[in-house]
Parts: C-alpha cells; structure tokens; sequence
C-alpha cells in the first residue's frame, strides 16, 4: 500500500505540472500541429533532454531500480519502418483528440468528461492491437 502510494502522488504531480505548464491544452496541441508555436515543442524536447541526462547519470552511478537490480535499458531493433508507421498512428490520433495516452486521464480529473470517449477508443484499440498483434508485421 506504501508503494502505491507513493506513485499516486507523483502522479498527481505530474498530472498537475502537466496542466500548469498547459501541455494538456487541446490549443496548445493544435498549435504545435500547426506548426504555430513552439510552446509544446519545448516541452517535449526539455523531457527528452532531461530524460538523457537521467538515464547518463544512472549509468554512471550504477543507479538501482526500486526491486534492487541493475537498471538496464535494452538496445532497440533496427525496425524503422514500424517505427513510422506507428508512431504516424499515434501522432494521428493525437492530432484527432487533441491529447495524447497521460494527459487523457488527467483531463477527466479536470472535469473535461468528453475525453472518456476517446479513452474507450483508445482502450478499444488497445484491445483490438492484442488480438492482431500476432498477424502484424513487427
């Protein structure tokens, strides 16, 4: 209970920082789509440079996950092409609703209930993705 505990609050922190800095705005999304501001684009490149600073650090370090192993993260395969195809669908998506998988679920908990329509489509996908996922190219 303890360690559920503690990752719901961070979730909460982060669902709170992710609505102070306006990166669930369905504006500031369909700003960046538009290629109008560069608002959402800093965001995400000060998350991906942080992550990169993080992930030098734990290497560095030894750093340990919370089950006390090695944190390792695994080389990826050279499959670009599944690479764009996916993520085409999922900026697809993304453009369509206007937030991406988080920010869904902090957007019910601002109140905007019209998202737990697209969030049954996600989960739908989500779903359909299993049972296909056999007869896809990977």
């Amino acid at each position: 209970m303890k360690k559920f505990l503690k990752f719901f609050l961070v979730g909460i922190f982060f669902g709170i920082v992710l609505v102070k800095s306006e990166a669930v705005s369905w504006y500031r999304i369909y700003e960046m789509f538009k290629f109008q501001s560069f608002h959402m684009y800093g965001i995400i490149a000060s998350a991906v440079f942080t992550g990169i600073i993080l992930l030098l650090i734990a290497k560095k370090t030894h750093l340990k996950t919370i089950q006390g192993t090695r944190l390792h993260v695994p080389l990826k395969d050279k499959g670009l092409v599944r690479y764009i195809v996916g993520g085409s669908i999922f900026g697809l998506g993304w453009a369509l609703s206007g937030a991406c998988p988080g920010p869904m679920y902090i957007l019910v908990g601002t109140g905007a209930f019209s998202i737990l329509i697209v969030i049954f489509g996600a989960l739908v996908g989500t779903f359909l993705y299993g049972i296909l996922k056999d007869k896809l190219p990977h």
